[in-house]
């Protein structure tokens, strides 16, 4: 890597377990990088952190309305930008899910432009490493094994996205998804723009731009593609200081140009810490693969305990049962047994209306009641949403890589 100190990435996770996936991004690309909850201070870096060069702050804004985004994202966007990073990365799930009114992508887009005044904003959401593609304009996703029973489904055909129970996907067209959360002009660089010369990309860009496209859309289908955006992105990064909107696909991207570059080294192998004898599973996703994994580690031996929502996030009954769940947990520890607490189980389980936020607290207030009462120094959290809220209460500073485990969840060191 050159010998420079500089921050040359930073970037905000609209969730926790997005903001993770473009950690290892970094990570893996031979870029050193950390995870905050807080906007960092350049001191805070300087003397705890010397050889960080990308900072992301871990997020909640995929479960905002616009209004909370903007109380919320100037301020954060603001300290970001005094880094003096050349790119700030708004990180987006790579299935692009939001709407006009939850987690709206288009808000964020707005709220960019002012603070960072950006010469443009690339969007990059393709991530062929994750099977997500974009090819037009529109959004695709693979489902299933990559043992010859995958398919690839347009995003508004996705059997789980389509039916989102908060932010379903109705359009593939990205641009048009957009246009109905922002009036912010969006253009697109599509395929056989991408098979020009560098050259004459940028010259197309330019001309986008000053017919009033304030963002770019870019497509992406494989690798050399992605590589191809992330030279694109360098050279744009030396007109001026950029705010990208999308998936780890940025990281991906910008880490393969600045390998090619020289401006950074391939990495050495990461190795994994040892095994432990326990964990704890905090799970809060509805989501039909968390379920699945609730069942696995079930018949794997591990203790499971259903909370009771309701309960939790009632002002009169939730310390009880706070103290009922920690407790109990505790009395399995001490068995031997890893342990799992979820609050639902799949997109069917009979879970009550409750308030996310207060339930997602009160499952951190659990989960650190248990690690303070207890040895163990593993933990697992399921669920986008819950994650940023238990990692909250847990008096986590910042994260690093640890090692890789599955694509954009790895094994994170707290710090």
């Amino acid at each position: 890597m050159t010998n420079d100190h500089a921050i040359k990435l930073s970037f905000y996770g609209d969730d926790f377990t997005g903001s993770t996936d473009a950690l290892e991004a970094l990570t893996l690309g031979g870029m050193p990088a950390a995870l905050f909850t807080q906007p960092p201070t350049p001191e805070q870096l300087a003397h705890e952190f010397p050889q960080v060069r990308a900072v992301g702050v871990a997020g909640t804004s995929r479960a905002m309305t616009p209004t909370q985004m903007d109380e919320t994202l100037p301020a954060v966007f603001t300290a970001l930008r005094d880094l003096d990073a050349p790119l700030c990365h708004y990180k987006v799930c790579s299935t692009f899910d939001s709407s006009p009114t939850i987690g709206s992508i288009g808000r964020a887009l707005e709220i960019g432009l002012r603070v960072f005044a950006p010469r443009v904003v690339p969007i990059v959401v393709g991530t062929p490493m994750l099977r997500r593609f974009v090819a037009f304009g529109n959004l695709f996703a693979t489902v299933g094994a990559a043992d010859g029973s995958a398919t690839t489904y347009r995003i508004d055909r996705h059997p789980m996205m389509a039916h989102h129970p908060v932010t379903p996907m109705h359009e593939s067209d990205l641009r048009r998804h957009l246009a109905q959360q922002t009036n912010t002009s969006i253009g697109l660089i599509d395929l056989l723009d991408l098979t020009q010369p560098d050259d004459e990309i940028d010259t197309t860009i330019a001309r986008r731009v000053r017919a009033g496209q304030r963002a770019l859309l870019f497509d992406t289908i494989d690798h050399q593609h992605l590589h191809k955006v992330g030279r694109l992105l360098q050279r744009q990064m030396t007109v001026g200081p950029l705010f990208a909107i999308g998936s780890s696909g940025v990281e991906s991207a910008l880490t393969a140009a600045w390998q090619t570059s020289g401006m950074i080294d391939k990495p050495a192998p990461l190795s994994p810490p040892p095994p432990v004898d326990q964990i704890v599973v905090m799970a809060g996703s509805a989501s039909a693969a968390t379920a699945e994994q609730i069942d696995w580690a079930e018949r794997q031996g591990f203790a499971t305990i259903c909370l009771d929502a309701a309960a939790l996030t009632d002002a009169t009954t939730g310390p009880a049962a706070e103290e009922r769940y920690c407790q109990e947990a505790l009395q399995q520890l001490a068995q031997g047994q890893s342990v799992q607490l979820y609050s639902t189980r799949g997109p069917l389980s009979p879970l009550e209306r409750t308030d996310g936020e207060a339930l997602g607290k009160a499952q951190g207030r659990v989960l650190h009641r248990i690690l303070d009462a207890s040895k163990v120094r593993r933990i697992c959290v399921a669920g986008g949403d819950t994650c940023g809220r238990v990692v909250q209460q847990l008096e986590i500073t910042a994260m690093t890589v640890a090692a890789p485990l599955a694509p954009g969840a790895p094994l994170c060191r707290a710090h």
